[in-house]
């Protein structure tokens, strides 16, 4: 993980090369009745393994603001229109998620993988945790379609879970084998 309080060029351009990735893993998904699995959740908690908490806030940050600008950057498209999406609570969850699992991350200086998945669980924890009840209400108050909780839980968590315990153990393995790489000062 990079130095924590530095904000430097080369901060900028991983921030930059992780916002890149999100809008790629945007672009990988497989398709589920609801919400689709994507790749995007992988590099938005490897952001902030890697970046740490403000690193990986930043490139988040980045992705959603080219998203809004109206760049097609989300798995459906891009503009502002897209916060009325039923899935953009997950996408205001990555910024969260990214701060705290880089947070998390920052305070394992042994590169535990423990703490890594740790780390990685409650960034994920998070991303759920903002986009489920933004899921229901958009669906139930704004798009008008009566949904109930239970049927959010399972198109929402359950059939999206497996994927996500995946995506959790690819960006652990990738930051394991990264870290020392990319700041092997603190890592020798």
């Amino acid at each position: 993980m990079i130095e924590k309080n530095t904000l430097n060029l080369r901060m900028l351009l991983l921030c930059g090369l992780f916002a890149a990735l999100i809008v790629v893993g945007a672009m990988i998904k497989v398709p589920l009745p609801g919400i689709p699995i994507t790749l995007q959740t992988m590099f938005v908690l490897l952001a902030g393994l890697l970046l740490g908490s403000r690193g990986g806030l930043i490139a988040v940050l980045v992705y959603i603001f080219m998203g809004l600008a109206g760049l097609p950057v989300f798995t459906g498209g891009g503009g502002l229109m897209y916060l009325f999406k039923p899935t953009f609570g997950y996408i205001v969850g990555f910024a969260l998620g990214a701060f705290v699992t880089g947070w998390l991350a920052e305070r394992n200086p042994d590169n535990s993988t423990k703490q890594l998945i740790l780390a990685a669980v409650a960034g994920n924890a998070l991303i759920y945790a903002v986009g489920l009840p933004w899921y229901y209400l958009i669906l139930n108050y704004y798009l008008n379609t009566p949904v109930g909780a239970a049927t959010v839980m399972i198109s929402g968590f359950v059939m999206t879970l497996p994927g996500g315990i995946i995506k959790i153990a690819l960006s652990v393995l990738l930051a394991k084998r990264l870290i020392p790489v990319m700041n092997p000062k603190i890592y020798n």
